[in-house]
């Protein structure tokens, strides 16, 4: 094997191995081109479903590619490329496949998709948000229809019955967010009549990288409805007073944060209280206080969040977009909304949870398509087993990456970077600038303004408008300031989204891209160069760093950083800046890792349990389970059940009694496990393993939760009153919630990267 293989064998990549494979089957395809083109519309479906599939014979799988080459020409107007089919196979064999932006991955995908369901598998295209999933369900459907092929989406509006049917379809498009909760849903389910039924089977996940790694651990999460508590205000008042350095610390990277002697003797004098940490207060008012401490400090407006229509509005840092469906956990997300002064939404009682990678986890396979799945790789292999295979493009990039331009502190880089892109605009070349959050890129807009330079800004605050505007990005003498968000999804036209003006933007340089400062992983630099040099385009960028920006200092010590610079430019003298900001960053990403693997340490047995949880759920609903236990439990009392109110009635009663039983211990799990793991790092400080007692812990938490809810189920048989429909759960003290909602909670609620309890985790490891 030669260093090529074996480095992507390394990497659990299949590239230099099977791609091969792949190509010799594209190219094989063409010999039957005749073929396929020769067919009339109504033959199509017959000649797909006729082909043998399952065993990948050399032949049908050919014959495939000539007929989703041809379906796609005819349906939807685009031919695939040879590349395109390249990567619909990989993913038919199960990998997560890179292809530039702009090859083509939308189209790709639905190969592949279609690929799976004439297999026999139902299929779920996944997608970050509901527009996405909408559009390329439409844009795609007649593709599939020309195969034989149902095809269906579900978005927030959807109803049950919408629902119902895009799930029944061969090929089901949805959101990450709205599928998981489809899912989660289908846990308070009592009746069979109301199953809507996500298979679980081929998960395509669209910006793989997105989804299976900077979403993984985000919790989605199923609410009964309460009202939300937040610190009171005598806290947030006394909070506010304190100082940093005198009375609070706070750790490098930002995650965590502590109060001093002094901090916590000033919060005891506002307050008047002894002993904060007395017992009568640790459990209540130091709560609130650390709570507050990180709503105040360490959570910042136009970064973390922003408020708009009267709302805490959380933001996804590795997309720059508003996290709808984001949240905090509660105590959190109620003392930001107390501290900005807007309504405090609901809480409520966690009924069920699921994270995002346990929720793929489900699936019996899973591939995918990103721009950037290579940097990824070790993720995706860790924590799915998933191979990773790089697709040539179509047409070579000539795309000009320049090195960066580091300077000595973040003024010295901001005036750089506005004299440049100021120079770049009046040459008429469009320039596409990539800032980290809000704050920062409408500061940069007044400063280009300031200088004569008008620009649009895309960011968290108007990304309703994101399609328009970075549809327009490529247009001569454009300058489009953006978040991280940078329109994945949508194509930059150079000459505009019409591209009337192409030849005149391609004239000067193309589309030019300039970061203000590398991110925490070079996948996330990657997604912003990547949106120069579409499909052969001309194109260049650029990136600047500061020796102070934020993934510099939370990763080298102080005197790891250089300082020889020109004093007038602040411009750092040779290779060093650029070698530290390097170094920083793969430090980064290392820790990045290490708190992912960790927190999934802890989250895994908690995805086991819901599992064993889920199949016997559904034993009870779907059987008559729950019938025969409680009889085989009190034989006599079914008996006089049954004659008085007919079998059908004690059926679906006993299913009802078990299924509350079952549910309301399992959201007790939840809320004990979530309490157990705020606090489970103090076992480090006796010398005992937090993950083994997190563990220990559950496993017993977990036994008891079965064999709680039978036994309860056993002493509710016997003493509710049953009716000809069943039992009346609501006069019995046993009624569900009225209302049920979802949200994720936001499991980075620090702008360094990391939540609270994994930072702990990671020390304590």
């Amino acid at each position: 094997m030669g260093f090529a293989n074996r480095f992507w064998k390394l990497m659990g990549s299949t590239q230099g191995r099977d791609t091969s494979r792949a190509q010799s089957a594209v190219e094989a395809s063409h010999r039957f081109d005749d073929w396929a083109s020769g067919m009339d519309d109504a033959e199509f479906a017959d000649a797909a479903h006729d082909l043998q599939l399952f065993g990948e014979s050399p032949e049908d799988l050919a014959r495939f590619l000539a007929l989703a080459r041809e379906a796609a020409t005819r349906a939807v107007g685009l031919r695939p490329f040879d590349v395109q089919l390249q990567g619909a196979l990989r993913m038919f064999a199960g990998d997560v496949v890179e292809m530039a932006t702009g090859e083509g991955k939308t189209l790709s995908g639905a190969v592949a998709a279609a690929g799976y369901a004439l297999q026999g598998h139902t299929v779920h295209v996944i997608s970050v948000n509901d527009y996405l999933a909408a559009r390329d369900a439409r844009w795609m459907g007649p593709m599939f229809e020309l195969l034989g092929l149902t095809v269906g989406h579900v978005t927030e509006s959807s109803s049950r019955e919408d629902r119902r049917g895009a799930y029944s379809c061969d090929i089901t498009y949805g959101s990450v967010s709205e599928i998981g909760f489809d899912v989660l849903r289908e846990q308070l389910v009592t009746d069979p009549a109301d199953l809507i039924a996500p298979t679980t089977d081929v998960a395509l996940v669209d910006e793989a990288d997105s989804v299976l790694v900077d979403e993984a651990l985000v919790p989605l999460v199923l609410a009964g409805s309460t009202s939300g508590e937040a610190p009171t205000g005598e806290i947030l008042s006394a909070v506010r007073k304190l100082r940093p350095g005198r009375h609070y610390e706070t750790d490098s990277e930002r995650r965590n944060i502590f109060l001093t002697d002094d901090g916590a003797e000033a919060i005891e004098g506002e307050l008047g209280i002894g002993d904060l940490y007395d017992e009568e207060h640790v459990a209540t008012t130091l709560v609130q206080v650390n709570v507050a401490l990180h709503a105040c400090f360490l959570l910042r407006r136009d970064v973390d969040y922003i408020v708009r229509d009267g709302r805490v509005q959380l933001i996804n840092a590795s997309r720059g977009r508003v996290a709808e469906l984001q949240r905090w956990p509660d105590g959190l997300q109620a003392a930001v909304e107390a501290k900005e002064g807007v309504a405090v939404s609901e809480a409520g009682q966690i009924l069920d949870s699921i994270t995002v990678q346990a929720f793929i986890g489900r699936y019996d396979r899973v591939c995918g398509m990103t721009g950037t799945a290579l940097a990824a790789g070790a993720q995706l292999r860790e924590f799915y087993s998933l191979g990773v295979s790089q697709i040539d493009p179509n047409t070579p990039c000539v795309r000009v990456d320049e090195a960066d331009r580091t300077y000595i502190d973040v003024d010295s880089k901001t005036r750089a970077v506005v004299e440049h892109i100021a120079a770049v605009h009046s040459t008429g070349q469009p320039v596409l600038v990539g800032t980290h959050d809000v704050a920062e890129s409408e500061e940069l807009a007044a400063r280009l303004s300031e200088k004569g330079v008008e620009c649009v800004v895309l960011n968290a605050k108007n990304d309703e408008e994101e399609a328009a505007i970075i549809a327009e990005a490529g247009d001569v003498g454009n300058v489009t300031v953006s978040t991280q968000m940078a329109g994945r999804g949508t194509d930059i036209r150079l000459g505009g989204s019409d591209e009337s003006r192409r030849d005149e933007v391609v004239e000067l340089g193309g589309l030019h891209v300039v970061g203000t400062g590398r991110h925490r992983t070079e996948r996330l630099d990657n997604q912003l160069r990547g949106r120069a040099g579409r499909q052969g385009d001309p194109g260049s960028s650029v990136f600047f760093a500061a020796m102070d920006d934020p993934v510099v200092t939370s990763a080298l010590e102080p005197e790891k950083i250089p300082t020889s610079h020109d004093r007038i430019s602040g411009l750092l003298k040779g290779n060093r800046g650029r070698d530290a900001v390097d170094h920083a960053q793969r430090v980064t990403e290392g820790q990045m890792l290490a708190i992912h693997s960790n927190t999934w340490r802890y989250s895994r047995l908690l995805a086991e349990q819901r599992a064993i949880l889920a199949e016997r759920r559904a034993a009870l609903l779907v059987t008559e389970k729950a019938f025969e236990e409680l009889t085989a439990h009190d034989p006599a009392r079914s008996a006089e059940l049954v004659e008085a109110h007919g079998r059908d009635a004690v059926v679906q009663g006993c299913r009802d009694i078990m299924l509350w039983h079952l549910d309301r211990g399992w959201a007790r799990h939840l809320e004990t496990m979530n309490d157990v793991r705020e606090s489970i790092h103090l076992r480090a400080l006796g010398r005992e393993n937090p993950l083994d007692e997190f563990h220990r812990i559950a496993i017993d938490h977990f036994r008891d939760l079965a064999s709680d809810a039978v036994r309860e189920s056993e002493t509710t048989f016997a003493e509710i009153e049953f009716t000809d429909s069943g039992v009346d759960l609501v006069a019995n003290a046993m009624a569900r919630p009225t209302s049920t909602w979802t949200y994720m909670v936001h499991d980075n609620p620090m702008a360094a990267g990391g939540n609270v309890f994994s930072g702990m985790m990671s020390t304590f490891r």
